[in-house]
């Protein structure tokens, strides 16, 4: 069988849906950690991680393409092993602090070393929840890694 005719990599509707229920559940666990660490308003605190959120959404399916698309040209599918997973994670945190510490910095009138440091605890936090998110979700969404049948086929 041809590998060829195999689906190794997500739709663009599993995408969707794996950075929707990522970001949701982020939100949903530091909004009241933020509420702790930030002092303001419970507003401001939601505005902002929002705000990361949309940022982050944006991130997590460019990269996520991009990623899978490396792994798909180099091993011929996109199943990761405990080191990419590692390896991902760490990428995918590097990229986004770089666009996160300027938000953190104007937004909560930080300086740049101020609103890096603050960030660390978001990215520390961060990575060990993308780590078990992804994990779990590979496992609720499996690739379909059976032959691909077309609809019609000409003859």
């Amino acid at each position: 069988m041809s590998t060829n005719n195999i689906k190794t990599n997500r739709s663009f509707l599993d995408r969707i849906r794996h950075t929707i229920f990522f970001e949701v559940g982020l939100i949903a666990t530091l909004i009241p950690i933020g509420m702790i660490f930030i002092q303001g308003a419970s507003h401001h605190v939601g505005i902002l991680a929002m705000a990361m959120s949309l940022l982050a959404m944006a991130w997590n399916m460019l990269f996520n393409f991009l990623f899978d698309r490396h792994l798909n040209n180099k091993q011929g599918h996109c199943k990761k092993t405990s080191k990419q997973r590692i390896m991902h994670a760490i990428l995918f945190e590097l990229g986004l602090i770089s666009v996160t510490v300027p938000v953190l910095a104007l937004s909560l009138n930080l300086t740049f070393i101020e609103a890096f440091i603050a960030d660390i605890g978001f990215v520390i936090y961060a990575l060990f929840y993308s780590a078990v998110f992804n994990l779990v979700y590979d496992r609720l969404f499996p690739i379909n890694t059976t032959p691909f049948q077309p609809i019609c086929t000409v003859n």
